[in-house]
């Protein structure tokens, strides 16, 4: 199908001003060609044209980490540092969660991204089955795994293993290609080191990538030292589990060394600035990963500890927080920012040709508007998007060539239901709490 997006201002993150009045074709999944300028009304024949009168077109944005599942947990258990969080309130309430309830959540959580003009997702989560259905059903794109928690590789520890490798089998490039799976040991302290092996040998095997969390807490590092002598990024390097493609969420406590080990093993890391706010966990040092050459992407973590999908919120909070670590105005410009939002610098875990509009690039693509006050006046229209972007000026989306969202309604989707739903389920949880 060929379809004709005509009269957009094009922007990429390279440039403070978008190319006004311009066309993109789009060809099946592809972005065919870029047209900078305006051209009569029947020049090109398409199958559909979409008239952007003006709206900014833009790559969609890339959640690097999240909890899709956990919407169900929103404001559950607010005000509470991380130890005390999942070990006192969120494990022992995910015990009673069912695959149902997953399913209903994930697609809260996607209709949420949506809105927030979020493209590509990268989750890490229980039944996740049922996440990679409503992924399929929306038409975005994800990057799923089941986060697998084994200190040995007992029975239990193998029916884990097993889980994340019957997600791969199962949904690794279904979709038309739109679904990743990677395997995801959840983090170093709550899986042992033979499990930790066997993850890096079983997706180095199956050539799929690995989905973890690193150095999120200063308590976490410090009984790593403790108990192994070397920093959760040493430990995984001493495992072989750094030698695949791997995504690194938070790495907020990390040294000189480990900084050395992520940029030598092209590891990614997931900045998720609200999160690591909200738990007092601390702020990533993205500048000097950035400036060592580390790969950074932005992502929300679960609506658990962020509270919300918004990946404006996101952008801003991690272009403040650099400045505020750094003390230094100039650390993460609003074009770096919106390159971490929009996966631009990184070709791994699917996302290649993706993060830029780009003749031959995969067709992934926002539309917003722009006449709201806080839009102007205008200056710089990437500083805009980025420090007074909200999530309603987006009404457009596109994913995989495919229209996922017109004039701000997302197509096949009862936003209505869904929302019903997990307000019922929320009333389970609600009671469990209480009695708790």
């Amino acid at each position: 199908m060929k379809i004709h997006l005509k009269n957009f201002d094009i922007l990429n993150s390279t440039s403070s001003s978008p190319i006004k009045g311009g066309s993109v074709i789009v060809r099946d999944n592809r972005i065919e060609n870029i047209i900078p300028e305006d051209i009569r009304e029947n020049s090109i024949s398409a199958d559909r044209t979409i008239q952007g009168d003006g709206r900014l077109l833009l790559p969609g944005f890339v959640n690097a980490h999240s909890h899709l599942g956990m919407t169900i947990f929103r404001g559950y258990a607010d005000d509470i540092e991380l130890d005390s969080w999942l070990n006192e309130w969120i494990w022992p309430a995910e015990e009673n969660l069912t695959p149902e309830e997953v399913y209903w959540a994930s697609l809260l959580g996607i209709v949420e991204a949506i809105h927030s003009g979020t493209t590509t997702i990268a989750d890490m989560y229980f039944y996740m089955d049922q996440t990679a259905r409503a992924i399929e059903e929306t038409g975005i794109r994800g990057l799923i795994s089941y986060g697998l928690i084994a200190e040995e590789l007992d029975q239990a520890g193998r029916e884990e293993l097993q889980a994340g490798l019957d997600l791969a089998e199962d949904w690794d490039g279904k979709a038309n290609g739109r679904i990743r799976v990677a395997l995801s040991p959840h983090a170093p302290y709550t899986c042992g080191s033979s499990v930790l092996k066997k993850v890096s040998k079983m997706a180095e095997r199956k050539g799929i990538p690995i989905h973890t969390h690193i150095s999120e807490t200063k308590r976490e590092v410090e009984d790593s030292f403790e108990e192994f002598g070397v920093s959760p990024v040493e430990r995984l390097e001493s495992l072989g589990v750094l030698e695949n493609e791997v995504l690194a969420a938070h790495c907020v406590h990390i040294n000189n060394e480990d900084m050395e080990i992520l940029e030598k093993n092209d590891v990614v890391v997931a900045h998720n600035p609200s999160s690591n706010m909200k738990l007092s966990s601390g702020a990533a040092p993205i500048n000097e990963l950035r400036n060592r050459g580390v790969n950074v992407l932005l992502g929300t973590d679960g609506p658990g500890t962020n509270n919300d999908l918004d990946a404006f919120g996101e952008m801003r909070q991690a272009a403040f927080l650099a400045k505020l670590k750094t003390n230094d105005p100039t650390a993460l410009s609003a074009g770096d920012t919106l390159a971490l939002a929009t996966g631009e610098p990184v070709d791994q875990f699917g996302l290649l040709n993706l993060g830029r509009i780009k003749e031959g690039n995969r067709a992934d693509l926002i539309g917003l508007t722009r006449d709201a006050p806080h839009w102007t006046p205008e200056y710089n229209t990437v500083s805009n998007l980025v420090y007074s972007g909200k999530v309603s000026d987006v009404d457009m989306m596109m994913v995989d060539g495919n229209m996922v969202m017109e004039e701000g309604n997302i197509n096949g989707i009862d936003e209505e239901k869904i929302i019903n739903k997990v307000n019922k389920i929320g009333k389970k949880y609600g009671k469990i709490k209480k009695e708790g």
